[in-house]
């Protein structure tokens, strides 16, 4: 049994998709902690947000101290536009180091590392790296990084995808001065930890280009297989037959650009042949880019929902147009362990071993698209047995049971 002090970026609460604060991190973060409960003693340290509702908090908390031997916390900062503009041109770091960076936080490292022996100190996420890279090695435990994603490669991705567009060129500025620096950074926290760990064999392959030599491991993303199981909700009464639904946190780059694409160059083809079709844009807080799409008949963006399974089990299909980004997505596995039928850009499951037309249809271009989802809606007995395929692989790989233990091997 190992002693594991967690440093999470956001609360890791709550541990399914349930309200607007639902994210990737803390899915995973939530559960690779009660995973390790189970057979080890863990502390948490994370961040609260400014605003943070009162009643979410006091329910995270209560389901986390079922877990956690010790919770602290510390007040998220907040960064003006403005001074973020200037940290681009007047700093060799990354704006992800320097995001979560305060002295409140340090203070709050510092006092548990004294107050408490660890074998492990676990950092999730490149955002809290600064509080690992200023720790002497002589003292620290065990550190273990979880790079939640390979961040130079999203950022050098959203550059090649932005500077194609002149209206997206500050942007891709933006990308390419990001992509650059998170490379160095990136190798460094990767040099100093004492075993990496990423969510994907792509995510290695990416570290490796950085770190010829580097050891990581995989433990990927995984999926509670009772909470998203096919039948266990019902589809809202204004979901129609012709359902197209994408799920995600909609001010996210990566989720804007799929919505955007999808909606412009993939739906008015779908609708030509499939007159009844509908996309439903499922998320919290929708960018002001995605305004343009509010007026059209075709398109609902739902904003926060309590519990988007039910958008998910009314889906004809679920898409996932993503064009950038990197990592493995949760929206994947819950969807396909709800048994629904995907269609995805080659993008969307990158990190997955799916089969196309065995777990997954696969499509890069509108006109593809178009003809999967096209296929999916017309034969809904293949849609179905899509869905089973995809439900089984889940149940096979993804259960987070059997993710835990791959986590565990690295430790001393």
């Amino acid at each position: 049994m190992s002693r594991i002090l967690i440093l999470t970026p956001q609360f890791p609460y709550p541990p399914q998709a349930l309200t607007g604060r639902s994210q990737g991190t803390t899915l995973r973060n939530f559960n690779l902690i009660a995973g390790l409960a189970q057979r080890h003693t863990v502390d948490l340290l994370t961040f609260i947000e400014e605003g943070e509702d009162a009643t979410d908090l006091a329910r995270g908390m209560a389901l986390l101290n079922a877990h956690c031997r010790t919770i602290v916390t510390a007040r998220s900062p907040v960064r003006s536009t403005q001074q973020r503009a200037l940290d681009v041109v007047r700093t060799p770091l990354p704006d992800m180091a320097l995001r979560l960076d305060t002295p409140e936080m340090h203070a709050r490292l510092t006092e548990m590392l004294s107050a408490s022996t660890h074998d492990v100190l676990q950092v999730e996420g490149i955002e809290m790296a600064p509080y690992a890279l200023r720790l002497p090695r002589t003292d620290r435990p065990f550190l273990v990084f979880d790079n939640h994603n390979a961040e130079y490669l999203l950022q050098k991705r959203n550059f090649q995808t932005d500077v194609q567009q002149p209206r997206r060129w500050i942007g891709a500025a933006y990308s390419l001065v990001q992509w650059q620096k998170l490379a160095a950074y990136e190798r460094n926290i990767c040099r100093e930890a004492d075993h990496v760990v990423v969510v994907s064999e792509a995510d290695r392959q990416a570290l490796l280009e950085l770190m010829p030599n580097l050891d990581a491991t995989v433990v990927p993303n995984g999926v509670d297989l009772e909470f998203y199981k096919p039948g266990v909700v019902g589809a809202p009464d204004v979901m129609r037959p012709g359902a197209l639904v994408f799920t995600g946190k909609m001010d996210y780059r990566p989720n804007v650009d799929a919505v955007l694409w999808f909606a412009d160059a993939v739906l008015p083809r779908i609708k030509a042949r499939c007159p009844e079709t509908h996309f439903w844009v499922v998320g919290q807080q929708p960018h002001d880019r995605l305004a343009a799409l509010a007026g059209r008949p075709d398109v609902t963006i739902t904003g926060r929902v309590p519990d988007v399974r039910p958008y998910i089990a009314g889906a004809g299909a679920y898409v996932v147009p993503l064009r950038i980004g990197g990592g493995t997505r949760l929206k994947v596995l819950e969807a396909m362990a709800m048994g629904q039928a995907l269609v995805s850009t080659h993008m969307g499951c990158d990190g997955f071993d799916f089969t196309d037309g065995q777990e997954v249809r696969f499509a890069d271009t509108p006109e593809a698209f178009a003809d999967a989802i096209e296929d999916v809606l017309r034969d809904r007995e293949a849609a179905a047995a899509l869905g089973r395929n995809a439900r089984a692989y889940v149940e096979a790989n993804y259960g987070w049971d059997a993710i835990i233990p791959w986590l565990e091997s690295v430790y001393p």
